[in-house]
């Protein structure tokens, strides 16, 4: 089934990343695991992880409250946009919407609040060494300038095993960010052909083109899993998540 596996991803249209690891046994299965990709809202995992790292040391403060301005409010995700004020939001509230329901402005919103540069210092301490946030998202100008933010599969997926393992920060750092993650709204790719009890503390990515879901599986033997995709067929590679993920369900 792992030589299945591999054959299924390899042959997705356009450029495409894996990376399993059975927590229990430690098997991995890999594809372009160490390749760029980029992670459309991915990027909003490892913003999270840094955020939640310095509300640890001290250095930032989850009850920090932001004005939420009109001129900063983004499309698509999320519940910002809705807002017909400018409300004061505490940091908290902006990471549970950039994860759960992958609230754009609100991760704009931090992106400005803590800076590229001292963003991607933390990645990097966090083991992180070519994941970066190098713009905020839709902004269509340094993206004409060619500046994309980036992930790697392995980093994404030794980060989410931190997290499983409780290492992240501390215990209860690596806690609130897997009930965070397992909240997540958007559920129709790697868990779509799971059993509703079998949970799935989850980040996933879409634009054009592309598809992605990074998780943590708590099956019987859990696992980490990591599906990232560019320049691909959409339907086809979210089928294709669905389907390796319950096959790495059938591995135990």
């Amino acid at each position: 089934m792992r030589d299945e596996i591999i054959e299924k991803i390899s042959k997705a249209d356009g450029k495409v990343g894996f990376y399993y690891k059975n927590l229990v046994t430690g098997e991995e299965i890999k594809f372009n695991e160490n390749e760029t990709f980029r992670p459309a809202s991915v990027i909003k995992l490892p913003i999270f992880a840094e955020i939640s790292r310095r509300d640890a040391l001290k250095t930032a403060d989850m009850a920090e409250k932001i004005v939420i301005k009109n001129s900063e409010k983004v499309p698509s995700c999320g519940a910002l946009t809705l807002f017909t004020d400018e409300p004061a939001v505490d940091i908290r509230t902006l990471c549970n919407l950039m994860i759960a329901i992958s609230d754009n402005t609100a991760t704009n919103v931090l992106i400005k609040r803590f800076g590229i540069e001292a963003l991607n210092e933390g990645f990097r301490i966090m083991g992180l060494e070519k994941t970066r946030v190098n713009r905020l998202l839709f902004d269509m100008e340094a993206a004409a300038q060619g500046k994309e933010n980036v992930v790697v599969p392995q980093e994404i997926g030794r980060l989410l095993e931190k997290i499983y393992r409780k290492e992240f920060v501390n215990e209860k750092v690596s806690e609130k960010i897997a009930e965070t993650l397992l909240a997540q709204q958007v559920n129709h790719k790697i868990p779509g052909r799971l059993p509703e009890e079998i949970g799935v503390a989850h980040k996933t990515g879409d634009d054009d083109g592309i598809t992605n879901d990074v998780g943590i599986v708590y099956a019987k033997e859990p696992f980490v899993i990591v599906f990232l995709s560019n320049e691909t067929d959409v339907p086809a590679f979210e089928q294709i998540i669905r389907d390796v993920t319950y096959q790495c369900c059938q591995l135990q």
